[in-house]
């Protein structure tokens, strides 16, 4: 019995090995790339800093002088208007495509794959081709203008008014494919005979999108919203690669204000104080959104 025992054991703990051994690397990555960067940014955020000279100890300062910077406030509007904007159309894109793609009968693969592909193409590619659809001169959409009799187009994203609008038109462009896929598996896995007792009772299609395909979707609608949010707040590839933030200030969002304060003018401790201004408003949101899940959300 006790060499059973002995046996259990000693086969027990070498799986708690081999576990860990399976875990480490993921784990080192995670502690150096991400934890110590983390903890190491909440330091920094309570000094002066230019990488260079010795850190001054300045408290709360940088997170204070946040409250009289105009760029950071130009920076917060620009990231609000565009999370607001972009998380809206792209859901609603992504769930239209679903909803497409799941109706059809032939070539689904072929239409799913298709509306993916953006996902699977490096960030500056895609800028490249958007750079030839915003040209202020030869862009396909100024010549579609000028065919219905518009003079003078805008300038797309050399115009301060549209830039940011710009920008929104890209990103839908680029995630509705992968919320699209989200969506796609949810419907997949809806009872059909809900639907069949729908049919009975005589119910029609907006009726049955409403009642039976919109509460089902729920819980991933709950992920999408989040992850659509929290990317919405990060946004920074499309702004750094098609704007740099500009014309003016008009698409500089909060991370491309971020960068800049660090790598362009080297005050790291005002640039960690915005990060973590950042996280706070990330974490808050996310917060909101779990308490109200019960809401609207089906279990």
């Amino acid at each position: 019995m006790k060499t059973a025992k002995r046996t259990n054991s000693k086969l027990q703990r070498r799986n708690d090995i081999l576990g860990y051994a399976f875990l480490a690397p993921n784990l080192i990555g995670f502690i150096v790339f991400t934890l110590i960067p983390f903890v190491y940014a909440l330091y920094i955020s309570f000094f002066k800093w230019d990488g260079i000279t010795d850190k001054v100890f300045v408290g709360l300062d940088n997170y204070l002088a946040l409250l009289k910077d105009s760029g950071f406030r130009i920076a917060m509007k620009n990231t609000l208007i565009y999370t607001v904007l972009n998380v809206s159309t792209t859901i609603v894109s992504g769930l239209a495509l679903a909803l497409a793609v799941h109706s059809v009968k032939h070539l689904k693969t072929l239409f799913r794959t298709t509306l993916f592909l953006p996902n699977m193409v490096t960030i500056s590619s895609i800028v490249i081709v958007w750079q030839a659809f915003y040209h202020p001169t030869y862009s396909p959409f100024s010549m579609i203008l000028r065919t219905f009799g518009v003079e003078n187009p805008p300038q797309w994203i050399g115009d301060p008014k549209w830039a940011m609008l710009c920008i929104i038109i890209m990103s839908i462009w680029l995630n509705a494919g992968y919320y699209m896929v989200l969506f796609l598996a949810a419907l997949n896995n809806i009872p059909s005979h809900y639907y069949e007792a729908a049919d009975i009772d005589g119910a029609g299609i907006w009726k049955k999108f409403w009642r039976i395909t919109l509460p089902m979707l729920s819980p991933t609608t709950f992920f999408v919203v989040i992850m659509a949010i929290i990317n919405s707040f990060k946004v920074f590839d499309q702004v750094a690669l098609l704007t740099q933030g500009g014309p003016g200030r008009s698409t500089n969002v909060l991370v491309y204000y971020i960068y800049q304060e660090s790598f362009t003018y080297y005050r790291f401790g005002s640039a960690s104080a915005m990060a973590y201004v950042l996280f706070a408003l990330i974490f808050i949101v996310t917060v909101i959104q779990y308490r109200g899940q019960s809401k609207w959300v089906v279990q």
